[in-house]
C-alpha cells in the first residue's frame, strides 16, 4: 500500500519548500508523506533552519532534492510556491495548487534582522495557507 504524498515545489528547494515540508509534517502528523523538491536544488538555507527552529520544528536534517528524483507513485497533491520565478514542473497526475510566496532569500546583502524578517514572513504565510487548506486532509 502506498502512502499518499504531498509535494512542495520551488526552484532551489532551499527555503519556501523546505519550510513548507517541515510545517506540513508538523501539522499533518504522519497522515501523509510530505516531500519537497526544486528544479535547481541547492542547500537548505540557514535562515530557514533558524526560523523553523523558533517554532520548535527542526529542518536541519532535510536536504535539497531535484524534482526529477521524486518518485511520482502516490503523489496526491503538488503545491508550487514560486512567486516571481518559473516553478518546476511535475508531470505525474496529481491535484495542483499554487501558492505564490515571494522568495525570502536574496543575493543582495541585507542585515541579519531583515533576512530573518523575510524568512519569518514567508514561513508565516505558508503556515496560514496550510492551516486554511489542510482541514480536509486531517
Amino acid at each position: 500500500m502506498t502512502t499518499s504524498k504531498i509535494l512542495f515545489l520551488c526552484v532551489a528547494n532551499s527555503a519556501r519548500s523546505q519550510m513548507a515540508e517541515g510545517l506540513a509534517r508538523q501539522l499533518l502528523r504522519g497522515r501523509y508523506t510530505v516531500l519537497s523538491a526544486g528544479s535547481a536544488p541547492s542547500r537548505v538555507n540557514p535562515y530557514a533552519i533558524e526560523v523553523m527552529g523558533e517554532l520548535g520544528i527542526p529542518i536541519g536534517d532535510q536536504f535539497s532534492k531535484s524534482v526529477e528524483d521524486i518518485d511520482p507513485e502516490g503523489v496526491q497533491t503538488v503545491i508550487t510556491l514560486c512567486a516571481e520565478e518559473v516553478c518546476p514542473v511535475f508531470l505525474a497526475q496529481a491535484e495542483r495548487i499554487h501558492w505564490p510566496i515571494p522568495d525570502p532569500a536574496t543575493t543582495d546583502p541585507l542585515p541579519r534582522d531583515q533576512m530573518l524578517s523575510r524568512f519569518r514572513a514567508a514561513r508565516d504565510k505558508i503556515w496560514h495557507k496550510l492551516e486554511t487548506w489542510s482541514p480536509g486532509l486531517k
